[in-house]
């Protein structure tokens, strides 16, 4: 079957399927442990040979995910590329929006989320982006669960980060289950599984680089991402000799989860244009 049209709604929650992932821009076929996944990835203009591009992960999409294809917001290849190319002309910066698995055209299941299986899935693939466009670094930018996905790929080793903004992420996913009343037993996370990989809990695996910036950004009032749980990981990350800041900022009642002037989006174009353009020292 060939690859859908730029207009067909994006397909979740499907298995990898070689043919419908073609050798060509806007798809990853990838092989990690866990088997092989097509990764859907849309992007801007300039991203081919960019010394700096900013890689987006979106939050948890489990409230959509089981609607019709055609009802889930933004669900094209068209629309998604349209929002990487306005992210990118709004921060001046080549933009990347990657799929995670099972949402917006990437296979996988998306209730295995923050399990190993996704974040290998997503790892794998932006070896496989910086590959194919010849990217020399990446920023990382993502959102709740997205921020958590980006988290994790730094515990797992990756390098040529310049910078990672990671706003309202879960982090220490049992107490996080816990303290949400939605762990079953103490033993799982909020997906209801106990196979989660929890980034709090691999921080030594993280590469060492003076270079690089890890930002967290919250509110100490979040409904869904504890802030103090949100603390103890930039803690941890902090004793281990990394450079990290925690950063809060205003959000959306009730819950006070999403943040408010797009502050991710801000913090990751301003980092990427610093990694683009060191400021010059100081000369007495």
């Amino acid at each position: 079957m060939p690859a859908a049209s730029k207009d067909q709604a994006l397909q979740w929650n499907q298995p990898a399927v070689r043919a419908n992932c073609p050798d060509r821009r806007g798809y990853l076929w990838v092989q990690p442990a866990e088997g092989p996944a097509c990764i859907r990835y849309f992007a801007s203009d300039e991203i081919d040979g960019a010394r700096v591009a900013i890689v987006q992960f979106s939050g948890d999409r489990d409230g959509v995910m089981d609607q019709p294809p055609a009802r889930i917001p933004g669900n094209t290849a068209a629309l998604r590329t349209l929002d990487a190319q306005r992210s990118r002309n709004r921060s001046g910066v080549p933009w990347i929006f990657m799929a995670r698995p099972g949402t917006y055209g990437s296979s996988g299941d998306h209730r295995k989320r923050r399990e190993p299986v996704e974040f290998h899935a997503l790892d794998a693939a932006l070896d496989a982006l910086m590959q194919r466009h010849q990217l020399q670094r990446i920023v990382i930018l993502g959102h709740s669960g997205g921020a958590t996905a980006g988290a994790a790929l730094l515990t797992m080793g990756r390098t040529r980060v310049a910078c990672a903004v990671l706003t309202s992420g879960a982090y220490g996913l049992l107490e996080r289950a816990r303290m949400l009343g939605m762990s079953r037993g103490g033993r799982t996370d909020t997906t209801g599984s106990a196979q989660f990989y929890d980034p709090l809990e691999h921080v030594g695996g993280i590469v060492r680089d003076p270079s690089r910036r890890i930002v967290l950004i919250g509110n100490r009032d979040d409904r869904n991402t504890p802030f103090a749980l949100q603390q103890r990981f930039a803690d941890a990350v902090a004793q281990a000799g990394h450079r990290i800041e925690l950063q809060t900022h205003a959000a959306e009642p009730p819950t006070h989860h999403d943040l408010t002037d797009g502050i991710g989006l801000q913090t990751a174009s301003l980092c990427a244009r610093e990694a683009l353009f060191p400021p010059t020292p100081a000369t007495e």
